[in-house]
């Protein structure tokens, strides 16, 4: 494969991986890590695709493979916050910095979300991938995909009313369509 074409893919995707995985790992080092384990893996098998087009949807089911291995592996392995002051690394910074509180609130909320409901949540309305896409990267039936991101709303909207009232109805109220606000 091209550099060039290597290139342009990551500057395309890797913000909104990063973002996936970072809604998935809840760190910013297995975050960064998880996105350039998916681009590494690209890099050797992304020319065995046959639809270019697909290469999104490859990456993000790439990803969350990469993401449920990790999982399984994670008995075997000490997370980092486990490690003592001295032996753990210094946070790295955001890629996407919050700007303002109301975006923090949902972000924080969202992290409270049972994962099975995250993920679906965070690809159809941050990743704005479509029900067939989800189905294909999470490997479940579209209908499953639904009712996780119905289930997923009312986890978000509770979340949301302890964290503040006033703002869980207004932001994930939704037309599933549009994605924009009512």
């Amino acid at each position: 494969m091209p550099a060039e074409v290597f290139t342009q893919l990551v500057d395309t995707h890797y913000t909104s991986l990063y973002r996936f995985a970072l809604s998935l790992t809840k760190n910013t080092s297995d975050a960064c890590d998880l996105t350039q384990q998916t681009f590494f893996i690209w890099a050797r098998k992304g020319d065995q695709l046959r639809e270019a087009t697909k290469a999104k949807s490859w990456l993000f089911t790439t990803l969350y493979r990469e993401f449920l291995r990790g999982r399984r592996r994670s008995d075997q392995v000490r997370a980092l916050e486990d490690l003592p002051p001295s032996e753990a690394d210094v946070a790295a910074p955001e890629v996407d910095v919050v700007a303002g509180m109301d975006a923090t609130l949902v972000v924080e909320a969202l992290q409270e979300v049972d994962e099975v409901y995250r993920v679906p949540l965070t690809l159809f309305y941050l990743e704005e991938l479509s029900y067939r896409e989800i189905a294909e990267t999470v490997e479940v039936p579209i209908g499953t995909v639904m009712s996780r991101l119905s289930r997923g709303k009312a986890q978000l909207r509770a979340a949301l009313a302890r964290k503040d009232s006033g703002l869980a109805a207004k932001v994930v109220s939704f037309d599933t369509k549009t994605r924009k606000q009512l």
